[in-house]
């Protein structure tokens, strides 16, 4: 390295890392984060795992974490808005950190008119009509639905492409 090139490497400012509970509020502000994501997010920054504890208790004093709230918000958002089985809305809560208690309280008494018509729309967008049962049961069962709403799903399907010939 020339001269002049480590004299303007020291020339630059030294960057500074925000504080653990400035960077927490700006994941929080992209996304409702849960706890053990959050934790997770800012170990990988680098900050200590008492200056994460600490600052998860503060953000909980100012409320700006609630974790059930959070994930109530999640699994309705996934509900209403997605092509997911209420088991891949369960299983992608928990890999995003939520207690699986706490994703069992949001799921309403009664899914299976929604997850009949999810899995009939799945059904529709990926297959067409002749399609063999087998591979759209399978489909279906990896998707997370199960055994009975994935039967009723496709043997309907087929009785209204039956129809249509």
């Amino acid at each position: 390295m020339s001269k002049e090139q480590e004299a303007a490497r020291q020339a630059r400012p030294c960057r500074v890392q925000p504080s653990c509970k400035a960077k927490a509020v700006e994941f929080l502000a992209r996304s409702d984060q849960s706890i053990r994501r959050l934790s997770d997010k800012l170990s990988r920054k680098g900050y200590g795992e008492d200056e994460i504890e600490e600052t998860i208790q503060w953000l909980q004093s100012k409320r700006f974490i609630q974790e059930e709230e959070g994930c109530r918000r999640r699994f309705e958002f996934l509900y209403h808005d997605s092509s997911y089985s209420v088991r891949q809305i369960v299983a992608k809560l928990q890999q995003q950190g939520y207690d699986r208690d706490m994703i069992r309280e949001c799921i309403p008494d009664d899914t299976d008119e929604r997850e009949y018509a999810v899995a009939m729309k799945v059904v529709r967008r990926r297959f067409k009509a002749g399609a063999e049962q087998q591979k759209m049961l399978q489909h279906l069962y990896m998707k997370g639905f199960d055994y009975d709403t994935a039967r009723n799903a496709v043997e309907d399907l087929r009785l209204e492409w039956d129809e249509d010939i």
